[in-house]
């Protein structure tokens, strides 16, 4: 059932950017966006059997004892065996729902040898992207090689009747690349306030804090565009940040870079 709801308002099987009247996540690109999804789904229906059983005993409890059906005083009034059932029942549930959500988080927060790297930085208001693996590379080594380039919103507004058609305020004017398969490091800082790098496919929320350099792994299993926006409220443009990641093969990543290092 709630995989069901998770997949309501699906188009054509891809949700790779937000559509109207959304209620699940997005189709997750990466193995821990996948655990997110499927521990959501699990506590859900913990969560369900939790409602039904208060709700049946707060009906019965409704039903059975009022002053029109009771006509005497109980002597009961404290149970040392109830307390220590209604004490330990949670405290097992609490363990149950814990230990898939620290491996969860500890798989997430594993840090491991990557193959590129990528320099992330929050400006006021847009993102600035740098790729220096590649840096000193081929023929063309000067700093205009679209290895350390600034994306902006598009404005759609100022396109031609037949550029139009993309995502109302989740376009950039250029869009980072990224391979699949292969491990990715993210290095997030920002130059002026704080920003949060989000992508939800990615299940990825990273800060992106002045003078502080945030680290964390990426490792995308199929291609597809996808879309965030900064999660952090930075000013009077926080919201007029998107993200627009494009993921390709890694032949086609190669390809590019080939390109652009003009041997």
């Amino acid at each position: 059932m709630f995989f069901l709801f998770n997949n309501l308002f699906k188009f054509n099987g891809i949700l790779d950017s937000p559509i109207k009247w959304q209620i699940g996540f997005q189709e997750p690109a990466v193995p821990a966006m996948e655990g997110i999804i499927n521990f959501h789904n699990h506590v859900m229906i913990v969560i369900l059997f939790i409602v039904v059983f208060i709700a049946w005993l707060m009906l019965n409890i409704i039903h059975y004892f009022n002053n029109y059906i009771i006509t005497k005083n109980s002597d009961f009034n404290h149970s040392n065996e109830l307390e220590i059932i209604w004490t330990s029942i949670p405290a097992l549930i609490l363990v149950f729902l814990a230990t898939p959500s620290f491996t969860l988080l500890y798989s997430m927060d594993e840090l491991i040898d990557p193959v590129i790297n990528f320099k992330i930085i929050g400006h006021q208001w847009y993102w600035s992207y740098e790729l220096s693996d590649y840096a000193f590379c081929g023929n063309n080594q000067s700093e205009d090689n679209n290895f350390k380039y600034d994306c902006y919103m598009l404005v759609l507004d100022s396109l031609p009747e037949n550029k139009k058609g993309y995502f109302r305020l989740l376009e950039t004017n250029k869009r980072l690349l990224f391979p699949t398969n292969t491990h990715i490091r993210l290095f997030v800082s920002a130059a002026d306030v704080l920003h949060s790098w989000t992508v939800p496919s990615f299940g990825l929320k990273i800060d992106a804090c002045p003078g502080r350099l945030n680290l964390v792994n990426l490792f995308l299993n199929r291609i597809g565009l996808f879309f965030g926006q900064c999660s952090e409220i930075c000013g009077v443009n926080h919201g007029f940040m998107p993200i627009s990641v494009l993921v390709l093969d890694i032949t086609q990543f190669n390809a590019y870079v080939v390109s652009k290092l003009d041997f």
